[in-house]
Formats: C-alpha cells, structure tokens, sequence
C-alpha cells in the first residue's frame, strides 16, 4: 500500500479556509479552490453571469498576462488547470510539478483577487460563452436533462437557463456591470472560500504557501446563500413517455438532514455495484437492462435529485414499469439490510484517497466533506422519499411486474482489497511480454498488452468492453485501472495502479475475455445506447481509426478463431520480484500468438481526407501530423513544436478570431506514431476556413522558433518528459508508446539527449517543410473535403 496521507486545516486571519494534503508518494503538486457561490445565486435578471465571471478570472491580470497567466502557464509546463461552475459552487484547479507549484498557485490566487475585467475582454469573452452556448443547445444529452427537470416548481432555479448567451449577458449596460461587481465583492472574498493543497510537501511548507498566496484575497466572512423554493408543487405530474431505448427515474427530495451528500454518494455506489444478486446484476440476468447508472443531479441546503440513468435491453421488448418494480423492489431491501456495508464502504473511501493523484486529493478536500462520516439517520431519510410520489414524472399504467421470487442480496467484499496471495513457484515470463527497468517498484505497476488482429470486428470489441465493466468497477476501487479499447486493427489491454491486487485483475480480465459468459455471449450485436457526443469529442474517439486506415470492417461472432489468429506484444513495468511472479502467473491465460516484436505502422505520406459524420450543425475538425520518421530526432524535433505552438494557437483561434470554445493543440501518438494535433469546433466557420487557419497559423512557426528562449523552452519540456517526476500513469502511457515504437530502455535517455541537441537552423528547416501545402497530415471533420480527392494510403 501506499504511504497513507496527513492533513491539516486551519483558517486564515482573513477567514479564507485550508486544508493541506501531504501524501510524499506523489509527483506532483495541485491547488483547488472552492468558492460557495454558482449559477444559482446570481439574481435571474442576468442568468449565466456566474459562469461569465468565471471566464473572465481566465484573461490574466496586470501582474500576469499573457503568456504568464495561469492557463499558458500551466499548459507550458505540461500541468492541467480548468474551473466549474455548478448550481452552488464555483472551483478551480490545477496540477504542476512540485518545483513550479508556487508560481502557479500565486497565479491562481491573483486571478481571482485581481481579475481584469475591461469592457473589451467582456465583449470578446461573451462570444465565447455563446459558441458553448449555441453547442449546449445542441447536445441531446443537454437538452434531455432539461427536459426531465421541467417538471419541477417554475420557481426553483432548476428550470431555469444558466449558461449565458450574448442576449442575456449585457455587457454594455451600466446596470449589468453593478450586477457583476456585487456578485464578485460578495462572493469572491475570503470567508467564501476554501483552498485545498496537496502534495508531496511537508504540511509546513504547504502552510506556508496557503498563508503567502491566500492572503491576497479579501477579508470576509461566510455569506449564508439564498435558499431555494420547493423542488415540487401539489401539481399533476405529467405521465413519461416510454422510450424504447433508455429511461429516467428521477427523484425529487426535500427535508434531508445533514449528511445528506454521504449518505447519495453511498447509495449511488450500492446501486451501481454490478456484484451478482444486486439491482443492476439482476435486471440484466433477466434480460430488462444494457446498464444502469445511479448519480446524484443536484444537492444543496436539505434538497437533492438523485437520476437513475437505465439503458432498456435492445433486443426484448421491455416495459419500464417492469424495471421500475424492481427498482422499487431492491430499495425496500436494501433500505432494510444496508449497515453491513457501512465497514466495507468504509474501506473504499479509505482506498480511494490512498490511491488518488494530487489533483483529485486536491478537490476532493475543497469540497469540505464530512469528516464524521456516514450517519444511519441520514440514509434513512434519503430511503424513505425514494417513492414513487417523488418521482418527477408519473409512470405509466402497466400490468404489474412480479418481483417476489427475485433473491436481492448484498455485495460481497471486494476481493481485491484483500492482501494477494503470492504465486506459489516462480513462473518464466513470455518472451513476447516485455519487463521494463525504467520506472521504480514502489507500489505502482502497469501492463499493456495489444493485440494485431487479421480484421477488427467492432461488434465483439464492444460486447468484451461491456463484459468488463462490472470488473473495471472493483478494480477500481481497490486502486486498479483496467481498460480494454479498440482501434484499428489493434485489441488493447491496459492495467494499473497498486502492484499488489493488479495480477489478480489481469487473470481475472483474461479469463473474461477469452471465455465470456453467457449472458456477455447474449448481447454480442447489440446496439450501443451511449448518448451522443459533441462532434470534437467523436473525432477524436475515432481518430485511431481513421489514421490507421481501418473502416473497412469484418463483423463475426467466432471469439475464438479471432484469439487464435491474433499477435500480441505487451510491456510491465514497476513490478517487484515477486509481483513479476504473479504477473507471469496470470499472463499465461494471454490468448493468441506471441509477436515477435511490435508492428510498425505504415507512415502517410500525403494530405487525406477522412469524414465522421454527425448530425450537427456545427463543423469540426481535427487535423494530425505525424512525425516523418519514428526517430527520436523527428519526436523531439515534433514535441517542441507542439511546445511552442500550444498557447499561442489558443491565442489566436479561441480568443482573437472566436473561432469556438473547443480549440486545442498538443503531440498526440496514435499506435506508437507521434504527431501534432489541432482540433477546433466552430460554430460559424466552415472545414474549408479552419482547415486555412490552422495552415496559416502553422507557416507562422518559424516566427515563433526565432522569436523563442530555445534553452528556456527546451528545458522546460525535458523536465515535462523526466519520468522520475510524473506520476506513474503518464510515465508508464510514455514508455508504452516508446516500446510500441520499436525503442528499447534507453528511450528516455535518448529523447532528452535529441531535445539537448536540437539546433535553431534544423528546427526552422523541419517547420518550413510541416507548413508546406504537400506535408503528410490527415484531416478528420464532420463535414466534406475542400481538396481535390486524393487515394487513400494503404
């Protein structure tokens, strides 16, 4: 196990609340801050006002501009930041690296403090906030959860709109900046807020920086938020609609005592647990469910809606009165038989927090949790008024559902929590599997295993991905990631996280693979329920394989001729002696043939067009190019590129030209094959016009090569690629992608001597010929191509 963490909290002499995180396992540093005020406490004259000021923080300041903000910043240096704004609660948050963590957190804390907020930035940041305006309009799933709230009181701010459009943010109006100003003084002042830290860092030194940098926000004391009307009114509820694809139970509830965000999160996750004679386990050995996911919509101030999300088997005909007394039926049971799952819910949480990054320590403290724990009292109350009365929508008349022979029992404890039991004799490890030095045994591991199949059939890929969940769920909570994914020709396997219960998980998900179950075996061809995405994010889920040039597809339902005809290759990396024993123990269920080494893709060597096609309005594109050669040369040569282009292509597409919200660019590897990525979502601009920005932004490289501190910007990004310092995750993702590229373990050492050595004369030589009209790239949008048709390459 990890080393377990310290706490501490504490209140600043200008009421700002603390709490300070010390875990010495992990790499990195990170800052949240909560501030208790969101969408729904701004007056309903100006709604989306909170998530425009939001934006606003975001600009810089006089001290930081520019490229010293926090979001440049943080992006430059290989870190992650964003905010939220919810009904109640407003946070943001980052992560760096821990040499660089006081920089950025001052930058936070200054942004918030000091923000610029001049009519000119208000007016270009409001277009921003209408293009997600325009796509939140336009997303199902978003229109969907409004839909389902309309049946709440017209008085509570549930129903209302609160994303913020260029009609309902006024910028220009005297009246509107006294509005923005009041919220931000109320609001945005010390007593308001609480900072969360986490870290490798002693808890001295996190106070001390809590102290150096909270200490620029204004002194103030709690302001106690509006409380919100009654979620429903005495009035007739509408009768739903049956869906023959998917269904809502949403549950209004009022009165509940303190506590209540415990006791939701503890139900939601009993709920959900897919263990064989649970609620999801059962309607699906019956036939009446895909999936079924239990969360929590909203919480504030005694008031919660708690959504059961249920995906209606595909191929029985089901009536959702069916599910919906079952649903019923395992709440009377469970409401009767839960205490005992108070010590292993107990174990969880406890796991969880072991195993969490700095980032997710980070916010989860923000958000002041109930340190006493779970209160029998305040699950009680949550079970009494999931009832059919506070449903927000009344069902249909059906014939009743008998639910009197079901055998509802309790989830055993997870077996993965358990201490491993150690292999028994020393197992020789296959030759195609991979132990790889570079990463310290300290607890975390990591396997990959990738399958070359003669052609991919998508069908069974979803059906064995569907077939692991209920496992990806424990594994999960004792510490283990587990992933199976698909692209291209390629099956693939990925495991990590604690050393200890991570075999067991890898036998485990191959014996799954290999010899599904029945009930798996039943719903092979059946169709995927998953709402629909914005289109930059289905690009992106598919980007692999349309790269890899593999839509032409076979369908088969034969598993077991698709094992015997795979390769596969894999790489472990972070695993003791005897964690290396057990590993070898479990790989020997590896189905397929050993491959003797990894297979190379083939490298585009023209322009080519590929379309994803959706049904919205709005055009998106990603365009990808990929390094000339897999040398190491070519990646550092790409990956300072990317470096150098990443904020100021931010710059000039989502905040100059207002192109959209969804504007990004960064190196992306796709199949061990690195590239620079650019991606934009527009709502007004064509494929046409994006594909002409992005190209006129890429022949202004060389201005950014000259203009840059070479050694500054080369430093900054070997330190980003030093594996000692990343958290195992991405280090491990990095040396994956290596081996998947034919490097052996001196890949790291060979990447920071070509970025040591890169000269400003070569560099501008290799950006002359990535802007040149005839450069490899493939462009994936939604929409058809502008060039002349080109073959596709083989």
């Amino acid at each position: 196990m990890p080393n377990p963490i310290s706490r501490r909290s504490l209140t600043l002499p200008n009421g700002l609340n603390v709490v300070l995180v010390s875990a010495p396992r992990l790499k990195r540093c990170a800052a949240a801050l909560r501030v208790a005020a969101g969408s729904h406490d701004v007056s309903a004259r100006w709604p989306g006002l909170a998530h425009f000021l939001e934006h606003l923080f975001f600009l810089g300041t006089e001290r930081f501009a520019a490229d010293e903000k926090l979001m440049a910043f943080v992006q430059r240096h290989g870190g992650q930041v964003n905010a939220s704004t919810r009904a109640r609660t407003t946070d943001f948050f980052f992560e760096l690296p821990r040499a660089l963590f006081p920089d950025g957190l001052e930058r936070l804390c200054e942004m918030l403090a000091h923000p610029r907020m001049t009519i000119p930035d208000q007016l270009r940041e409001r277009e921003v906030l209408h293009a997600e305006f325009i796509a939140w309009s336009r997303d199902d799933a978003s229109r969907d959860g409004l839909k389902r709230l309309q049946p709440l009181s017209a008085l509570h701010p549930l129903r209302g709109f609160h994303a913020g459009n260029r009609f309902s943010l006024p910028v220009p109006r005297q009246a509107f900046q006294h509005a923005l100003q009041d919220f931000y003084r109320r609001f945005y002042q010390a007593g308001q807020m609480t900072l969360s830290l986490a870290g490798p860092l002693p808890l001295d030194e996190l106070e001390g920086l809590a102290a150096h940098s909270g200490a620029f926000f204004a002194k103030g004391s709690r302001v106690e938020q509006q409380r919100p009307p009654a979620l429903l009114t005495d009035a007739p509820k509408p009768v739903g609609v049956p869906d023959q694809r998917r269904m809502h139970l949403t549950f209004a509830c009022e009165g509940l005592p303190p506590g209540q965000e415990q006791a939701a999160a503890f139900l939601c996750t009993w709920m959900n647990d897919a263990q064989g004679g649970g609620l999801v386990a059962e309607l699906r050995d019956r036939g009446l469910i895909d999936s079924l996911k239990a969360e929590v919509m909203y919480e504030f101030a005694g008031q919660a809606v708690i959504d059961i999300e249920i995906a209606l088997a595909a191929k029985t005909p089901v009536a959702s009165s069916h599910v919906s007394a079952m649903v019923f039926s395992w709440l009377a049971f469970f409401k009767s038989q839960y205490s005992p799952l108070f010590d292993e819910y107990a174990r969880l949480e406890q796991r969880r927090l072991a195993v969490s990054g700095a980032l997710s320590l980070a916010r989860y403290f923000s958000a002041e949790p109930d340190m006493a724990g779970l209160a029998t009292g305040a699950v009680d109350a949550l079970l009494n008024q999931l009832t059919p009365l506070t449903l927000l929508q009344a069902e249909a008349r059906s014939p009743r559902y008998d639910t009197s022979s079901v055998d509802w029992r309790l989830p055993e404890p997870n077996p993965f929590l358990k201490q491993a039991t150690p292999a028994t004799a020393p197992t020789s490890h296959l030759p195609a599997l991979t132990f790889s030095e570079a990463l310290p045994a300290n607890g975390e591991a990591a396997l990959y295993l990738r399958w070359t199949l003669v052609a991919a059939p998508p069908m069974l890929a979803r059906m064995l991905e569907a077939s692991l969940k209920p496992l990806m769920a424990q594994a999960s909570q004792a510490g283990v990631s587990l992933a199976f994914s698909s692209y291209g020709r390629f099956w693939q396997l990925k495991v990590s996280g604690l050393s200890e219960p991570l075999p067991s998980v890898v036998e485990q998900a191959l014996i799954l693979i290999v010899q599904p179950g029945a009930q798996t075996l039943a719903r092979y061809g059946a169709p995927a329920h998953e709402p629909a995405v914005i289109p930059i994010r289905q690009l992106l889920k598919t980007l692999g394989d349309h790269y890899l040039n593999n839509l032409v597809t076979q369908q088969t339902d034969d598993l077991p001729r698709v094992w015997a005809e795979a390769l596969w290759t894999g790489l472990a990396t972070g695993f003791t002696p005897s964690a290396r024993n057990a590993l070898n123990h479990a790989t020997r269920l590896i189905p397929g043939l050993p491959e003797g080494s990894p297979r190379t893709t083939p490298r585009a060597t023209s322009t080519r067009w590929e379309i994803e096609a959706s049904e919205s309005s709005e055009v998106a594109l990603l365009m990808f190019y990929p390094t000339p050669s897999d040398s190491l040369h070519d990646e550092a040569t790409w990956r300072l590129f990317a470096q150098l282009m990443q904020a100021p292509f931010y710059q000039r597409l989502r905040v100059e030209l207002q192109l959209g919200y969804a504007v990004f660019s960064g190196f992306r590897q796709i199949a061990g094959q690195g590239g620079l990525l650019f991606g934009v979502q527009s709502p007004s601009a064509s494929a046409e016009q994006l594909v002409a920005h992005i190209e006129t932004f890429i022949e202004g490289l060389p201005t950014l090569i000259n203009a840059a501190d070479l050694p500054s910007q080369v430093q900054t990004l070997q330190d980003q690629l030093e594996t000692a310092d990343m958290e195992h995750p991405q280090a491990a993702d990095l040396l994956w992608q290596a081996h998947l590229a034919g490097h052996g373990n001196d890949y790291s050492a060979g990447l920071q001597h070509s970025l040591a050595h890169l000269q400003r004369a070569e560099l501008l030589e290799a950006a002359h010929r990535l802007a040149h009209p005839d450069s490899a790239r493939l462009c994936l949008s939604n929409r058809s191509s502008p060039f002349p048709p080109v073959p596709a390459v083989g």
